[in-house]
């Protein structure tokens, strides 16, 4: 653990987190990876590049072509609205750190991607939990979310495709969280990762209904591609200029041959994730078939995403600890116990 000090925050304090921790001890000594959050990761032969990529710093804010090609998306928005990022994970870091400081509060949704709680409990924040509820088959009670709001409230950060339940929000839901964040001013954080692998019809970006909404995502879970680390933000101008401050303070610029994978990619983005769904539609049922055979197991099946959140009926210490030696597969029930005992 790393403690620092800072006139800005309290007390901070950075720890591991044990889902990534467990990830990183076994993610290359299993066959079946049935933890993992993402669809299956493509190799760089899959991609044709340009030999002559120049190794040099890349633009701070992202190239401008790829911010191009994303922008495309977000209806009414420029790219001087958008932010490339080391994956959504620098993007989330650098909007909590940014917006927030040691006399606001936040409130985060859980269960949700760890280090969207794991950052502001490290930058010493005051934070709520909006909580999922498996009796509400995981949907977000909207009410609750009022409730927790203060008078100091600048951020709520909501994940839809939510990871790791699956739930989704409505287009009215979104609308009503939206309401509540300019009735309130504070911006809503949206990350948006699952949101092109919806079950259903996908949601339009937060940012694009709203000043007041930032929108995130990755290309890691939806695309198959963690090892290029491309993600992006998608905001008011001013929430652009300071995740770049805070990002020039830390990596300063992307891979250059991660951005050339990723435009490789969104260029021809409807026929690559075409395939993608096609296939998680199958392993959907695959995943349905086989729930409706096992009796330890209780679930809701998710709107979204590649990700579920089963409730299992047992004592789940032991089986996280033996599965990976035993018949190679990885986290799934260790998961289960770092979400559920927060």
């Amino acid at each position: 653990m790393v403690v620092l000090k800072s006139s800005g925050f309290s007390e901070m304090n950075f720890r591991r987190m044990e889902i990534e921790e467990w990830f990183d001890r076994y993610q290359y000594e299993v066959e079946c990876d049935i933890g993992e959050s993402g669809v299956k990761f493509f190799n760089l032969g899959d991609f044709e590049l340009n030999a002559r990529i120049q190794l040099r710093y890349g633009y701070h804010r992202g190239n401008p072509s790829l911010r191009e090609l994303v922008v495309r998306d977000y209806g009414g928005m420029s790219e001087e609205n958008v932010v490339i990022t080391t994956g959504a994970s620098e993007a989330n870091f650098a909007i909590i750190a940014s917006l927030i400081d040691s006399g606001n509060h936040l409130i985060v949704e859980h269960p949700n991607y760890p280090s969207l709680y794991e950052v502001p409990a490290s930058l010493g924040l005051k934070f709520d939990f909006f909580r999922l509820d498996f009796d509400e088959k995981f949907k977000p009670q909207l009410d609750e979310l009022e409730k927790l709001v203060k008078k100091n409230t600048k951020l709520v950060v909501l994940t839809h495709p939510n990871n790791p339940t699956g739930s989704a929000l409505t287009l009215k839901e979104l609308e009503k969280v939206i309401d509540l964040a300019e009735s309130n001013n504070f911006h809503l954080l949206l990350d948006e990762t699952y949101r092109e692998l919806s079950h259903g019809d996908s949601l339009p970006p937060a940012a694009t209904l709203s000043s007041n909404a930032i929108s995130v995502t990755t290309m890691s879970k939806a695309y198959g591609l963690p090892g290029v680390r491309i993600g992006w933000a998608v905001a008011d101008k001013k929430v652009i200029e300071d995740v770049v401050a805070v990002r020039e303070q830390l990596t300063i610029c992307n891979s250059v041959i991660g951005e050339a994978i990723a435009e490789n990619v969104l260029e021809r983005k409807t026929s690559f994730l075409g395939n993608i769904r096609k296939k998680v539609i199958e392993n959907l049922e695959i995943l349905k078939t086989w729930f409706n055979e096992q009796s330890c197991l209780e679930w809701v099946p998710p709107s979204g995403g590649v990700v579920c959140f089963p409730h299992y009926r047992g004592k789940t210490d032991r089986l996280a600890g033996s599965w990976p030696k035993n018949i190679g597969l990885l986290r799934c029930l260790d998961i289960v116990l770092e979400w559920t005992s927060i």
